[in-house]
């Protein structure tokens, strides 16, 4: 009496039946799919992750200072770009001053940079806050294409400023303006790079979502930069900083081979309290100090009145 195989059994066929193989099939898709459809959703709400402009205040009703401040809102091409430019106190075309291009963080506008504008007119430099597009008065869609196009744009209109020292450009990027700030001293080598609170890349992100870096279309890799940048570099970050690790600040000092001088200052802070509780006065003297020592800051009027002030 011959055997008769049941088709179900594997021992006597040698594979599994094909209810069985479908199956396997499925179990073994599923998770790709639904990884797939997770990456896919990231993909298109990374915009929303990266620059969350929603969050950011509203413009205020006059530009701080009106009477230190000059507005920008011009192209060549009849598209727009937004920036404030702040003088140095006795700027002119006879004393030309230093000048800081600062890029706010990604829930930020220029309106509220009063901070940055009090702090560089203490160093005696002139200040460029261009807006990210989208953001406050400015039209359009943030995206590192269109930040660097606005940022190029108006570094070109600083350099065509008589009141300006085109040696002494400072670029200073907090948080994602880091990565604007890196891009910007890649294509003009600057007086020196200030990175206050940034990350490596953009794109490192990924990895704590548990998808591919390729699929950052804004990567902003600040460490590719400082990996070849030679002009001085001063590293600022909080210990304790939750959203940019104090890890990416580490992994930046390390990369900054090339640079002529690097600075790393650290505070015991999160990210958006950065620099702390009573820190503010060493915040700004480090900044000095490093512009002072490496990058050809002449003590501007703050400054020398601070000097004058002081027991001899």
């Amino acid at each position: 009496m011959n055997d008769l195989a049941h088709p179900s059994d594997t021992a006597t066929t040698g594979r599994p039946a094909p209810r069985r193989r479908r199956w396997i099939l499925r179990i073994a898709l599923y998770p790709v799919l639904l990884y797939t459809i997770y990456c896919g959703v990231l993909y298109f709400a990374q915009d929303s992750l990266m620059f969350p402009r929603d969050m950011a205040p509203a413009p205020l009703k006059f530009p701080t200072d009106k009477a230190t401040l000059e507005w920008e809102r011009l192209r060549d091409d009849g598209s727009r770009g937004v920036a404030w430019f702040i003088p140095a106190p006795n700027a002119s075309p006879d004393n030309p001053r230093p000048v800081v291009i600062f890029f706010h963080g990604n829930a930020e506008i220029i309106d509220h940079q009063v901070r940055q504008i009090e702090g560089c007119r203490r160093l005696g430099c002139s200040l460029l806050l261009p807006e990210y597009p989208g953001y406050g008065r400015a039209d359009g869609a943030p995206s590192q294409a269109s930040i660097m196009e606005d940022a190029e744009y108006f570094y070109n209109e600083l350099l065509r400023r008589r009141d300006v020292d085109a040696a002494r450009i400072y670029l200073h990027g907090r948080s994602v303006g880091g990565g604007p700030a890196a891009q910007l001293a890649a294509r003009h080598r600057p007086a020196a790079l200030i990175l206050e609170s940034t990350f490596t890349s953009l794109a490192s992100f990924a990895d704590g979502y548990w998808a591919p870096r390729f699929l950052v279309r804004h990567p902003f890799h600040t460490d590719d930069v400082v990996s070849t940048l030679t002009s001085p570099i001063l590293i600022m970050h909080g210990r304790r900083d939750s959203i940019v690790p104090f890890r990416h600040a580490q992994a930046l000092r390390d990369l900054a081979t090339q640079s002529t001088h690097v600075g790393f200052v650290d505070y015991d802070c999160d990210h958006n309290d950065f620099p702390g509780r009573d820190n503010e006065e060493d915040y700004w003297r480090s900044i000095e100090t490093f512009l002072s020592e490496n990058a050809n800051l002449a003590p501007g009027p703050a400054g020398a009145a601070r000097k004058s002030a002081s027991p001899s």
